[in-house]
């Protein structure tokens, strides 16, 4: 499970990063992936709504329905 994070979490990098954000992995404990925003998404208003609506979605959707991102 943990390389099919690490690979939705590449792949959503690109839409991050084309807004100049990114997104660095912390850690998987579990179903828990905590994430760190980084450059314009580390200050942005909606950064918890990137997280949760998402990339969290994203990853139930495409590895686990039980995954929850954290933000660090």
């Amino acid at each position: 499970m943990e390389e099919k994070i690490k690979e939705e979490l590449n792949r959503l990098r690109g839409m991050l990063q084309a807004d100049g954000g990114d997104l660095e992995l912390v850690s998987i404990e579990g179903k828990t992936v905590t994430l760190r925003l980084t450059g314009h998404c580390g200050s942005c208003p909606y950064a918890l709504m990137t997280l949760k609506q998402g990339i969290e979605e994203s990853l139930r959707q495409t590895v686990d329905p039980e995954i929850v991102v954290e933000r660090a």
